[in-house]
Parts: structure tokens; C-alpha cells; sequence
């Protein structure tokens, strides 16, 4: 009963950190089309491992602002929220598979790739039960952490997206 008092009283429209969240995801997502856009003659040297990571999150950060900005509890919503969790947790279990920036070695963003793929079938499992309050706070660290952080760390230390765009 108290889960269910809890879920009631949790907003569903969007707050300011989940707008912000959104505008941060568009900004990622336009960076990385920019650097595979940019990338584009090595795009055959490329394994299939991080061609499967990159669509996951590029998915991923598309339907971002898409999930978090509308109605929640709807149709779309869920239907949307299955998608964006499939890639999330396909971009992470796909990850242990890319070593070649680590010497062969899983490097510190593994951590984060572990974290999702923990967290993702939480995500889902507290969206069934309508916890709200757990399901928001999964979201957001989901976001925060396994999107717009790993997302961020692919950038610098010469890493592919990084080396793509920056050239």
C-alpha cells in the first residue's frame, strides 16, 4: 500500500530536469551523427559490434526527449519506453564486446555499461508495477549515467566518435 501511495503522489508531467535531460540527449545525438557523418571513409574498418552500439544509442538518445516530454502512462509511451529500453540494454550487453579502444581490456565506461544492463530490467519491472517514483528515478539515472555520461566519454581520449569529429 505504501508503493501505491507513493506512485500517487508523483507527478507525471515533466519537470524541468527531465526538459534539460531531453535538450542534453538532442545535443548528444546531434554530435554523433555529426561524427559518423564525419567518419564516413572509415566507415568499413568499423566492427559490427560498435555499429550495433551506435544504432542502440543513437536510438536511444532519439527517443529521449520523445519519452520524457509527452503523456505519460499512454499507449505511445510504453511502446516507445519497450524500444528505448531494448536499445539501452542492447547498446550495454554489445559494449563488452568492443575493446579495441582499452587494448583488449574493459575499460572505466564498462562500469556504466554493467550499471545499465542491471538497471534497464528494473526500469522495465518498476514500469509494470506503476511505482512511478522508482521508475522516474531509473530513468533518470539511466539517462544520466548511461546515456549522457557514457555518451559524453566517447568523445575525448581518442576515442572513435572523438577522432571522427574532431579529426
Amino acid at each position: 500500500m505504501a508503493a501505491e501511495a507513493v506512485a500517487q503522489r508523483t507527478p507525471l508531467a515533466p519537470d524541468l530536469l527531465e526538459r534539460a535531460l531531453g535538450w542534453a540527449a538532442l545535443a548528444l545525438l546531434a554530435a554523433a551523427l555529426a561524427a559518423i557523418a564525419r567518419g564516413h571513409a572509415g566507415w568499413g574498418s568499423v566492427p559490427t559490434a560498435v555499429w550495433l552500439h551506435l544504432a542502440g544509442v543513437v536510438i536511444a538518445l532519439a527517443l529521449t526527449p520523445a519519452i520524457l516530454w509527452q503523456k505519460r502512462g499512454t499507449r505511445l509511451h510504453r511502446r516507445l519506453g519497450y524500444v528505448w529500453a531494448s536499445a539501452m540494454f542492447v547498446s550495454a550487453i554489445d559494449s563488452f564486446w568492443i575493446l579495441e579502444t582499452n587494448h583488449g581490456h574493459f575499460s572505466v565506461i564498462h562500469l556504466l555499461s554493467a550499471f545499465v544492463a542491471v538497471q534497464t530490467p528494473r526500469l522495465v519491472l518498476t514500469a509494470r508495477a506503476h511505482n512511478h517514483a522508482a521508475h522516474r528515478r531509473t530513468v533518470r539515472g539511466l539517462v544520466i549515467g548511461g546515456l549522457l555520461t557514457a555518451g559524453a566519454l566517447t568523445f575525448p581520449f581518442h576515442r572513435l566518435l572523438g577522432r571522427w569529429l574532431l579529426g
